[in-house]
């Protein structure tokens, strides 16, 4: 179950924390006395152009200038009644100082650099990103894709956008309606007419618009639908998440609740230690493995070490497994530290190809869920990793942390004995100067303990030889690795100098050692608490659905649709025939089966379509095969596709497989291997109920001129005299008793071979 916690109780820090369950996946935390500035608007003036690095400097009102790139200034900035063709070589003759500009601030101030800025301006809504100044920027967000891309395509089309501005759909406006979507562009142009009328009415430099706070930025960005739960701690912050969403987002107001419980709320989700985790440098793995996070000016560096980790049969399977879960908690940790910027992880090393494809799937798998847009590489020959990560907002580092006054950022300090060392060094080369009287050294206690007695017999050799006095200073306010080193010259020197006691510096009051002086006091915006003029639609809920029996919803599982139950036993064929097929299945089914001894031995004619009939030429007995090919020439009504019978002397094999021959089937009615009936008329004979009518005297006439062959002709004769009785007896198919019959049928059965419909018998001579 995921939720997103608040946790407002102490006003210097404010937290928001997104859980599975009990394991945090997501945090921002929020330092009200440091202001974050990405985001906000101002209205700055340029102060200098630099056609050499493409830019211009603005002041917006920061503690440093703002770094205005040209390609960021928009055409309306260098309109101009000149006749100047506006391009990027003549951008630096249509600036010039003291212009003023409104510009967004893109990226914070960090160390020494000043704020990136620009004068597109992007607001953002709940569902929509709106570039008022920027027509050709918009879209769909990347993330958005297949289908729900090509949605949103359409409903774009209806939004009624003014033609100068952009807009660009974030994956919150997934699966919203037109009217949801309409109502937050409508917002988004009402608090753009706000900005501009501020920027016209003031001077610069002044803060325009400033975004919201953590909490309603939290509730805009994170809140989806998958967040089943809002706690909060505080009921001011309830309040204001309750007025939030009861304007922005009312199908989210059930989930929001205030948290009274005893237990802090962090403390209740058991994840204070994970975010004690986000502060560490080390982060341990839950095989025992670890990995290390080391930011820098350029670069972070992130390593993995194997320490205890014995997961695995053998050597590469622990580094596999232990490089699968360095990559799911690598991208939970930049998601926690919002670490931005270009990253190198050190993976330990794997032989196997396919294992290091493993680990990047992995990695590019767990960073799908993050918000930042990011670039990842391949692991290189060299068990190395690049990737890139959007810097959305200052690290958790930067706005919560400072730099350690006695490392200096550094990490390390040197040692007592090399630090001595080398102000021996320099107290050596500072009485080489020329008219020097004396040298100061002020230096920590235990630094100057170890000149003092270890090294005094150095000290000594130093003054004899230059003619100076040194004079070491403990000072027990100082901590290794600060010292101070002081020249006196000739001219400078008092005989009459108070001690060396007196000397002693005096202990430095570092209470704003830790806070930033002369910061600048917050500037309040000129456009802030406005709401939208309407509140947001609420869409209607779906009409609930019927439940379906048991038998209903397996029926749907398998067939697909509703309709399927009722109107598929109408489409049932009788039960007395067999089911239909394929004509082209029937078409092969009829053909002669090859022999498998030769199978080329199937003739040219036989290749042919079946619908054809063969020539008599190829058959050995002429006068049967083609007096019954004569008689077989009528076709059934309502036959689409008419065939002709083709009768064939040469014995087929029964089929093999599921499908019995319809031989088998007959078998009952025709004991004779050497029956010419096929099997499509054995169904016509079986399926036809008609009475049997009685033989005509030309069939009678027929057996008297057949008794003169001898015995073994005459009994074969008679079996094939039978069943062509037989064949003739059934009655043809007539569509409209067929229709009545079987009334669900809505079409007449179809077969290769069409059952003989003329009443005429036919005459079969014996061959002599």
């Amino acid at each position: 179950m995921k939720r997103m916690l608040i946790n407002a109780t102490q006003q210097e820090e404010l937290r928001v924390a997104l859980v599975d369950g009990q394991k945090l996946y997501d945090l921002d935390i929020e330092v009200p006395s440091k202001e974050q500035k990405k985001a906000s608007i101002y209205k700055g003036t340029i102060t200098r152009v630099e056609p050499s690095l493409e830019a211009c400097f603005v002041n917006y009102g920061g503690e440093r200038h703002g770094f205005l790139p040209f390609k960021e200034i928009a055409h309306t900035y260098l309109a101009n009644d000149k006749g100047i063709e506006i391009t990027r070589a003549n951008t630096k003759r249509l600036l010039h100082e003291g212009m003023e500009v409104v510009v967004q601030v893109e990226k914070e101030e960090r160390g020494n650099k000043g704020a990136a800025l620009t004068t597109y301006v992007s607001l953002a809504g709940s569902y929509l990103v709106l570039m008022p100044n920027n027509p050709r920027a918009g879209g769909i967000s990347r993330r958005i894709e297949g289908e729900k891309r090509s949605d949103l395509r359409e409903v774009m089309d209806q939004l009624e956008i003014p033609e100068e501005m952009g807009l660009i759909v974030r994956t919150a406006g997934v699966s919203k309606n037109i009217e949801e979507l309409q109502w937050d562009l409508n917002y988004l142009l009402h608090l753009w007419e706000a900005i501009d009328h501020s920027a016209q009415e003031k001077s610069a430099p002044f803060l325009i618009f400033q975004d919201s706070n953590i909490i309603v930025r939290a509730l805009r960005d994170y809140l989806r639908a998958d967040i089943d739960e809002i706690l909060i701690d505080n009921p001011s912050s309830y309040q204001l998440v309750h007025d939030f969403l009861q304007q922005v987002m009312p199908d989210f107001l059930p989930k929001a609740k205030l948290y009274q419980d005893s237990v802090p709320l962090f403390s209740r989700y058991q994840i204070e230690s994970q975010i004690e985790m986000a502060y560490a440098r080390e982060v341990s793995l839950p095989s025992g493995g670890a990995i290390v996070i080391d930011p820098t000016e350029a670069l972070t560096s992130i390593d993995i070490n194997s320490a205890r980790a014995t997961k695995g049969s053998d050597i590469e399977e622990t580094a596999l497994n232990t490089n699968l879960e360095a990559a799911d908690e690598i991208a939970r940790q930049l998601r926690l530290r919002d670490l931005g910027g270009l990253f190198v992880i050190d993976f330990i090393d794997m032989s196997p190809s396919k294992n290091q494809r493993a680990v990047e799937t992995c990695l590019r798998e767990a960073l799908k869920v993050d918000r930042a847009r990011v670039q990842l590489g391949r692991i290189s020959r060299f068990g190395l990793l690049e990737m890139s990560r959007q810097r959305i907002r200052p690290s958790l580092g930067e706005s919560s942390q400072l730099t350690c006054p006695r490392c200096s950022g550094q990490g390390s300090i040197r040692s007592i004995e090399s630090l001595a060392l080398s102000i021996l060094r320099i107290i050596g080369e500072e009485a080489i100067k020329d008219n020097t009287a004396k040298v100061i050294v002020h230096l920590p206690v235990d630094a100057a303990t170890f000149l003092l007695n270890e090294k005094r017999p150095v000290i000594h050799q130093i003054e004899e030889r230059q003619k100076v006095s040194i004079i070491v200073i403990p000072s027990k306010h100082m901590e290794t690795p600060v010292y101070e080193v002081e020249r006196v010259r000739s001219a400078d020197s008092d005989e009459s100098s108070e001690s060396s006691y007196g000397r002693a510096t005096e202990a430095q009051d570092d209470s704003n050692q830790y806070q930033e002086n002369n910061r600048p006091a917050p500037q309040m915006p000129a456009v802030k608490d406005l709401v939208p003029q309407s509140p947001a639609p609420i869409r209607s809920a779906p009409e609930p659905t019927p439940e379906t029996g048991v038998i209903k919803r397996l029926w749907q599982k398998i067939v697909g649709t509703d309709e399927a139950v009722t109107t598929e036993p109408e489409e049932e064929i009788a039960p007395a025939k067999p089911a239909q097929r394929d004509p082209e299945k029937r078409k092969r089914a009829a053909r002669p089966q090859r022999n498998k001894r030769s199978p080329q031995s199937e003739s040219q004619q036989d290749r042919k379509p079946r619908n054809k009939q063969a020539p008599a030429a190829k058959t050995k007995n002429k006068e049967p095969s083609s007096a019954t090919s004569k008689e077989t020439q009528p076709v059934a009504a309502g036959d689409d596709n008419p065939e002709t019978t083709v009768k064939s002397n040469r014995r087929r094999r029964p089929r093999r497989g599921n499908r019995k021959s319809n031989r088998e089937t007959t078998s009952t009615e025709t004991t004779s291997n050497d029956s010419h009936l096929s099997s499509n008329e054995s169904d016509a004979v079986k399926v036809q109920p008609a009475e049997a009518k009685p033989t005509p005297p030309q069939q009678v006439k027929s057996e008297a001129e057949n008794s003169s062959t001898n015995n073994g002709e005459a009994k074969k004769s008679s079996q094939k005299k039978s069943l062509e009785t037989t064949k003739i007896e059934a009655q043809p198919i007539n569509p409209e008793q067929k229709s009545e019959a079987t009334p669900r049928i809505k079409k007449p059965r179809t077969i290769s071979k069409q059952p003989l419909t003329s009443t005429k018998p036919a005459v079969v001579t014996a061959s002599p």
